[in-house]
């Protein structure tokens, strides 16, 4: 049996919301990340940051989702790092 045209439009509009609250919550989380690495202090223009974003996506499907060496844990912005930090 056929689906009415009506139905099928109110599913299309369904998988639409479910579409914008993935996105949003994939928005979300990579912003939060982006905050704690300090991309937020930097001034830099979207086009540059786009660039930079998709340079990082190629790395990830070129190693499969995964970086061929550890990932350091996040450190708070601000937080001393290196060996003339002071204690």
């Amino acid at each position: 049996m056929k689906k009415p045209s009506s139905r099928i439009r109110d599913e299309i509009a369904k998988l639409q919301e479910q579409l914008k609250l993935a996105e949003t919550r994939e928005a979300e989380r990579i912003g939060r990340v982006a905050l704690r690495a300090g991309l937020g202090e930097i001034a830099i223009e979207d086009a540059d940051l786009l660039a930079a974003f998709e340079e990082l996506a190629a790395r990830f499907r070129k190693a499969g989702g995964r970086t061929s060496r550890p990932v350091p844990p996040a450190v708070a912005p601000g937080a001393a790092t290196g060996p003339d930090s002071e204690a």
